[in-house]
Protein backbone atom coordinates (compact mmCIF):
# COMPACT_ATOMS: atom_id res chain seq x y z
CA UNK A 1 0.00 0.00 0.00
CA UNK A 2 1.21 3.84 -1.21
CA UNK A 3 0.53 6.57 0.99
CA UNK A 4 1.88 9.70 -0.99
CA UNK A 5 1.63 13.52 -1.06
CA UNK A 6 -1.20 13.14 1.79
CA UNK A 7 -1.67 15.28 5.39
CA UNK A 8 -2.40 13.28 8.39
CA UNK A 9 -3.55 14.61 11.73
CA UNK A 10 -5.75 12.49 13.43
CA UNK A 11 -4.64 9.96 16.13
CA UNK A 12 -2.75 7.01 14.94
CA UNK A 13 -3.39 7.97 11.41
CA UNK A 14 -1.31 4.96 9.89
CA UNK A 15 -1.69 2.51 12.65
CA UNK A 16 -0.72 -1.23 12.02
CA UNK A 17 -0.08 -1.15 8.43
CA UNK A 18 2.43 -3.71 7.16
CA UNK A 19 4.46 -3.57 3.77
CA UNK A 20 3.50 -0.04 3.18
CA UNK A 21 5.26 3.54 1.89
CA UNK A 22 4.70 6.35 2.56
CA UNK A 23 6.44 9.58 0.93
CA UNK A 24 5.96 13.11 1.12
CA UNK A 25 3.30 13.28 3.54
CA UNK A 26 3.07 15.62 6.51
CA UNK A 27 2.04 14.65 9.88
CA UNK A 28 0.61 17.95 11.15
CA UNK A 29 -3.19 19.73 11.90
CA UNK A 30 -5.60 20.70 13.74
CA UNK A 31 -6.85 17.02 15.52
CA UNK A 32 -3.21 16.83 16.74
CA UNK A 33 -3.37 12.90 16.71
CA UNK A 34 -0.49 10.86 18.47
CA UNK A 35 1.27 7.84 17.54
CA UNK A 36 1.02 8.11 13.78
CA UNK A 37 2.27 5.03 12.64
CA UNK A 38 2.45 3.02 15.86
CA UNK A 39 3.01 -0.95 15.72
CA UNK A 40 3.96 -0.77 12.28
CA UNK A 41 5.75 -3.33 10.29
CA UNK A 42 8.44 -3.49 7.50
CA UNK A 43 7.24 0.27 6.21
CA UNK A 44 9.68 2.80 4.18
CA UNK A 45 8.78 6.64 4.97
CA UNK A 46 10.60 8.76 2.51
CA UNK A 47 10.57 12.60 2.10
CA UNK A 48 8.34 12.76 4.96
CA UNK A 49 7.70 16.01 7.45
CA UNK A 50 6.63 15.05 11.21
CA UNK A 51 5.50 17.65 13.61
CA UNK A 52 3.61 15.75 15.98
CA UNK A 53 4.18 13.21 19.41
CA UNK A 54 5.58 9.78 19.23
CA UNK A 55 5.12 8.68 15.50
CA UNK A 56 7.29 5.46 15.59
CA UNK A 57 6.47 3.26 18.91
CA UNK A 58 6.55 -0.46 18.46
CA UNK A 59 7.66 -0.51 15.02
CA UNK A 60 9.11 -3.19 14.04
CA UNK A 61 11.26 -2.82 10.42
CA UNK A 62 11.60 0.62 8.87
CA UNK A 63 13.74 2.54 6.46
CA UNK A 64 13.25 6.65 6.53
CA UNK A 65 15.02 8.56 4.37
CA UNK A 66 15.31 12.20 4.23
CA UNK A 67 12.52 13.16 6.32
CA UNK A 68 12.35 15.57 9.34
CA UNK A 69 11.08 15.39 12.83
CA UNK A 70 10.23 19.34 13.99
CA UNK A 71 10.98 20.12 17.86
CA UNK A 72 7.21 19.16 18.23
CA UNK A 73 7.69 15.44 17.59
CA UNK A 74 8.97 14.10 20.90
CA UNK A 75 10.05 10.86 21.64
CA UNK A 76 9.69 10.05 17.86
CA UNK A 77 11.21 6.48 18.38
CA UNK A 78 10.56 4.27 21.27
CA UNK A 79 10.37 0.12 21.53
CA UNK A 80 11.44 -0.19 17.87
CA UNK A 81 13.58 -2.74 15.65
CA UNK A 82 15.20 -2.91 12.69
CA UNK A 83 15.10 0.92 11.67
CA UNK A 84 16.98 2.68 8.81
CA UNK A 85 17.73 5.91 9.20
CA UNK A 86 18.95 8.15 6.40
CA UNK A 87 19.68 11.63 5.87
CA UNK A 88 17.06 13.05 8.03
CA UNK A 89 16.51 15.79 10.51
CA UNK A 90 15.19 14.73 14.37
CA UNK A 91 14.80 17.77 16.02
CA UNK A 92 12.30 16.78 19.09
CA UNK A 93 13.18 15.43 22.37
CA UNK A 94 14.33 11.93 23.39
CA UNK A 95 14.44 10.33 19.88
CA UNK A 96 15.30 6.89 20.46
CA UNK A 97 15.04 4.82 23.39
CA UNK A 98 14.78 0.95 24.08
CA UNK A 99 15.30 -0.09 20.84
CA UNK A 100 17.40 -2.57 18.98
CA UNK A 101 19.21 -2.85 15.81
CA UNK A 102 19.30 0.78 14.68
CA UNK A 103 21.12 2.04 11.89
CA UNK A 104 21.22 6.09 11.19
CA UNK A 105 23.27 7.32 8.28
CA UNK A 106 23.69 10.69 7.25
CA UNK A 107 21.77 12.57 9.70
CA UNK A 108 21.45 15.89 11.90
CA UNK A 109 20.12 15.46 15.36
CA UNK A 110 19.09 18.06 17.92
CA UNK A 111 17.94 15.32 20.53
CA UNK A 112 17.74 15.92 24.43
CA UNK A 113 18.23 12.32 25.92
CA UNK A 114 18.98 10.73 22.82
CA UNK A 115 19.36 7.29 22.74
CA UNK A 116 18.47 5.62 26.03
CA UNK A 117 19.19 2.26 26.99
CA UNK A 118 19.16 1.31 22.98
CA UNK A 119 21.12 -1.70 21.79
CA UNK A 120 22.65 -2.63 18.41
CA UNK A 121 23.17 0.93 17.18
CA UNK A 122 25.43 1.89 13.94
CA UNK A 123 26.18 5.44 13.50
CA UNK A 124 28.12 6.84 10.15
CA UNK A 125 28.52 10.74 9.43
CA UNK A 126 26.37 12.23 11.66
CA UNK A 127 25.99 15.49 14.03
CA UNK A 128 24.69 15.34 16.96
CA UNK A 129 23.02 17.69 19.54
CA UNK A 130 22.30 16.58 22.89
CA UNK A 131 22.38 17.04 26.71
CA UNK A 132 22.08 13.31 27.45
CA UNK A 133 23.11 10.92 25.01
CA UNK A 134 23.41 7.31 24.86
CA UNK A 135 22.90 6.69 28.29
CA UNK A 136 23.22 2.43 29.17
CA UNK A 137 23.08 1.86 25.63
CA UNK A 138 25.07 -0.98 24.16
CA UNK A 139 26.71 -2.66 21.32
CA UNK A 140 27.22 0.77 19.49
CA UNK A 141 29.69 1.44 16.54
CA UNK A 142 30.35 4.71 15.53
CA UNK A 143 32.07 6.80 12.53
CA UNK A 144 31.82 10.16 11.48
CA UNK A 145 29.97 11.91 14.05
CA UNK A 146 30.79 15.42 15.58
CA UNK A 147 28.35 15.98 18.44
CA UNK A 148 28.42 18.41 21.31
CA UNK A 149 26.63 17.48 24.37
CA UNK A 150 26.84 16.68 27.71
CA UNK A 151 26.86 13.44 30.41
CA UNK A 152 27.72 11.41 27.19
CA UNK A 153 28.02 7.52 26.64
CA UNK A 154 27.61 7.07 30.64
CA UNK A 155 26.82 3.74 31.99
CA UNK A 156 27.05 2.34 28.36
CA UNK A 157 29.16 -0.84 27.16
CA UNK A 158 30.68 -2.36 24.45
CA UNK A 159 31.06 0.44 22.05
CA UNK A 160 33.62 1.43 19.14
CA UNK A 161 34.14 5.00 17.99
CA UNK A 162 36.25 6.08 15.24
CA UNK A 163 37.42 9.18 13.15
CA UNK A 164 34.99 11.50 15.08
CA UNK A 165 34.72 14.45 17.58
CA UNK A 166 33.28 14.68 20.88
CA UNK A 167 32.88 17.66 22.82
CA UNK A 168 30.86 16.60 25.73
CA UNK A 169 31.56 17.11 29.30
CA UNK A 170 31.80 13.94 31.93
CA UNK A 171 31.85 11.03 28.85
CA UNK A 172 31.83 7.55 29.20
CA UNK A 173 31.70 7.67 32.98
CA UNK A 174 30.67 4.34 34.43
CA UNK A 175 31.34 2.89 30.83
CA UNK A 176 32.60 -0.31 30.44
CA UNK A 177 34.48 -1.99 26.96
CA UNK A 178 34.91 1.42 25.36
CA UNK A 179 37.40 2.07 22.52
CA UNK A 180 38.32 5.38 20.86
CA UNK A 181 40.15 5.83 17.67
CA UNK A 182 41.84 8.40 15.60
CA UNK A 183 39.36 10.54 17.38
CA UNK A 184 39.45 14.12 19.55
CA UNK A 185 37.51 14.29 23.00
CA UNK A 186 37.18 17.67 24.55
CA UNK A 187 35.78 18.20 27.66
CA UNK A 188 36.09 17.86 31.44
CA UNK A 189 36.09 14.78 33.75
CA UNK A 190 36.14 12.37 31.12
CA UNK A 191 36.12 8.93 32.04
CA UNK A 192 35.07 8.68 35.46
CA UNK A 193 34.64 5.32 36.86
CA UNK A 194 34.99 3.29 33.77
CA UNK A 195 36.11 0.12 32.92
CA UNK A 196 38.51 -0.85 30.21
CA UNK A 197 38.53 2.65 28.56
CA UNK A 198 41.01 2.68 25.53
CA UNK A 199 42.31 5.44 23.16
CA UNK A 200 44.09 4.69 20.02
CA UNK A 201 45.71 7.81 18.34
CA UNK A 202 43.52 10.46 19.65
CA UNK A 203 43.67 13.79 20.77
CA UNK A 204 42.41 14.22 24.72
CA UNK A 205 41.36 18.07 25.48
CA UNK A 206 40.21 19.14 29.31
CA UNK A 207 41.09 18.76 32.57
CA UNK A 208 40.88 16.19 35.57
CA UNK A 209 40.61 13.06 32.72
CA UNK A 210 40.42 9.65 33.27
CA UNK A 211 40.34 9.49 37.37
CA UNK A 212 38.95 6.33 39.02
CA UNK A 213 39.29 4.17 35.97
CA UNK A 214 40.17 0.07 36.02
CA UNK A 215 42.09 -0.35 33.36
CA UNK A 216 42.43 3.00 30.83
CA UNK A 217 44.82 2.20 28.22
CA UNK A 218 46.21 5.08 25.89
CA UNK A 219 48.39 4.17 23.04
CA UNK A 220 49.68 7.40 20.76
CA UNK A 221 47.51 9.92 22.01
CA UNK A 222 48.33 13.65 22.55
CA UNK A 223 47.13 15.47 25.73
CA UNK A 224 46.22 19.00 25.43
CA UNK A 225 44.89 21.52 28.84
CA UNK A 226 44.98 18.22 30.74
CA UNK A 227 45.74 18.76 34.61
CA UNK A 228 45.37 16.15 37.89
CA UNK A 229 44.89 12.96 35.28
CA UNK A 230 44.56 9.56 35.93
CA UNK A 231 43.59 10.32 39.94
CA UNK A 232 43.10 6.62 41.37
CA UNK A 233 43.37 5.15 38.20
CA UNK A 234 45.04 2.08 36.77
CA UNK A 235 46.71 3.05 33.71
CA UNK A 236 48.60 2.05 30.41
CA UNK A 237 49.50 5.61 28.89
CA UNK A 238 51.99 6.46 25.85
CA UNK A 239 51.73 9.93 25.26
CA UNK A 240 53.05 12.44 22.85
CA UNK A 241 53.70 15.66 23.75
CA UNK A 242 53.14 17.01 26.99
CA UNK A 243 50.60 16.45 30.22
CA UNK A 244 50.03 19.30 32.87
CA UNK A 245 50.26 17.37 35.88
CA UNK A 246 49.21 13.16 36.84
CA UNK A 247 48.02 13.25 40.40
CA UNK A 248 48.20 9.94 42.48
CA UNK A 249 47.56 7.00 39.87
CA UNK A 250 47.37 3.61 41.10
CA UNK A 251 49.06 0.93 39.18
CA UNK A 252 50.69 0.49 35.75
CA UNK A 253 52.70 2.98 33.62
CA UNK A 254 52.61 6.83 32.18
CA UNK A 255 54.98 7.57 29.38
CA UNK A 256 54.93 11.30 28.27
CA UNK A 257 57.41 13.56 26.47
CA UNK A 258 57.09 15.79 29.43
CA UNK A 259 54.99 16.22 32.65
CA UNK A 260 54.40 18.97 34.63
CA UNK A 261 53.67 18.14 37.45
CA UNK A 262 53.73 14.67 39.61
CA UNK A 263 51.73 14.87 42.66
CA UNK A 264 51.57 11.73 44.64
CA UNK A 265 50.10 12.28 48.15
CA UNK A 266 49.61 9.95 51.16
CA UNK A 267 46.11 8.40 50.56
CA UNK A 268 43.66 5.81 52.20
CA UNK A 269 43.92 4.00 48.75
CA UNK A 270 47.60 3.60 49.65
CA UNK A 271 51.22 4.57 47.85
CA UNK A 272 50.85 4.49 44.30
CA UNK A 273 53.41 2.25 42.30
CA UNK A 274 52.43 3.49 39.05
CA UNK A 275 55.62 4.04 37.08
CA UNK A 276 55.91 7.44 35.52
CA UNK A 277 58.50 7.86 32.63
CA UNK A 278 59.31 11.32 30.90
CA UNK A 279 61.25 11.54 27.54
CA UNK A 280 61.45 7.39 27.85
CA UNK A 281 63.76 7.78 31.15
CA UNK A 282 62.74 7.15 34.32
Amino acid sequence: MRYENLKFDEERALYGKENAEVKKCIFDGPADGESALKECKNIIVEDCDFRLRYPFWHVDGAKIVNSKMTQGCRAALWYDKDVQMISCKLNGIKAFRECDDIALKDCQIDSTEFAWKCRNINISNCSLRSEYPFFESSKMNISGLNMTGKYSFQYTENVVIKDSCLDTKDAFWHSKNVTVIDSTVKGEYLGWYAQNLKFIRCKIIGTQPLCYVDNVVLEDCTMEETDLAFEYSTVKADIKGHIISVKNPADGYIKAESIGEVILEQSVKGKSSCQIIKNNNS
